[in-house]
């Protein structure tokens, strides 16, 4: 403990694997070494088909691109802890580096919920404005988007670590997940948090929360245009294109909000619930959406069968 005055707080702090299962930690990393390397695979392959085929630089695949990015950074933010703690038994994680996993996996949460917002924006336009659809979205234009939700995350979440450096913290060092996460970490502390719980809550209604109701209106939107179109084969196909964005907004979104709300209202929720929905919302995306987008776009797909025979012959 460094003692600076009246000032406590830990060098380092303790993380959990899954709670009652210890024994068993060899076995379970099992299963979660098959989904990081899905993911690992999954997300690499679909940013090798984009950037290879001509054909696919697209906004679409381009926010695409964006969505395997911050997967891959989400998987390798979490990756090491998490199969230190199942393979080694390595608890112990610094004070400061804890602080660093935390802001990392929080701005590429952030990312994504963005990015899955341009991913709504993108068909809601080429849905309703098909032929405006390459001249409002132009290549520049989607960088720059890129670029102000990257600096949204960093910018929105800088002060997170200062105020958890900024308090208390009284004799438990024992972390509910095998990874940092600011609620996990803010009820630690001693000392008064309402400002950590305050901003925390403002920055994930603003970001996070906005971000969930415009995806929503997005889709009344593209409903709504989709009614008016003249044939039921033209619903259906323009419907098919929003399917996969779909599934990845409900495998991202779901176990989010779950998670934040058992971090803030689930006291009495049974520790397994809490880690198992944990572990959910940060490794279950990324492992997932590669196969999503691999099994209901046709372009992704004929690609990867393109490149599999060319390695063939």
């Amino acid at each position: 403990w460094e003692l600076n005055g009246s000032f406590y707080q830990p060098s380092a702090f303790l993380m959990m694997g899954i709670p009652g299962l210890e024994a068993l930690h060899h076995w379970i990393s099992i299963p979660f070494c098959a989904l990081y390397l899905i993911a690992l695979l999954g997300n690499c392959m679909i940013l090798l088909i984009i950037k290879k085929t001509q054909s696919l630089h697209e906004p679409m695949y381009y926010f695409l691109s964006m969505l395997a990015l911050t997967d891959l950074g989400l998987v390798l933010c979490t990756l090491p802890t998490t199969l230190g703690i199942f393979w080694f038994n390595m608890r112990r994680i610094g004070f400061d580096a804890c602080l660093t996993q935390m802001y990392f996996i929080h701005i590429l949460s952030f990312i994504e919920s963005s990015v899955l917002l341009a991913m709504a924006f993108d068909r809601f336009i080429a849905i309703s404005r098909p032929l405006r659809h390459p001249s409002i979205l132009t290549k520049r234009t989607v960088m720059k988007i890129g670029l102000v939700i990257v600096l949204r995350g960093m910018v929105s979440l800088l002060p997170i670590p200062f105020l958890l450096k900024r308090l208390t913290y009284c004799g438990k060092t024992e972390l509910s997940h095998s990874f940092c996460f600011h609620p996990d970490i803010m009820n630690l502390a001693c000392a008064d948090i309402k400002v950590n719980v305050f901003y925390g809550m403002i920055i994930l209604l603003s970001t996070v929360g906005m971000d969930f109701i415009f995806i929503v209106l997005s889709y009344i939107l593209i409903i709504k245009t989709v009614i008016g179109l003249a044939t039921k084969e033209e619903c259906l196909k323009a419907l098919n294109t929003c399917v996969s964005h779909i599934c990845a907004v409900l495998v991202f979104f779901i176990p989010m909000i779950g998670l934040s709300m058992i971090h803030r209202f689930g006291k009495n929720v049974p520790p397994l619930v809490n880690t198992l929905v944990a572990y959910t919302y940060l490794i279950i995306p990324p492992a997932l959406n590669p196969i999503i987008y691999s099994i209901k776009s046709s372009h992704i797909r004929e690609a990867l069968l393109r490149a599999l025979r060319r390695k063939s012959e």
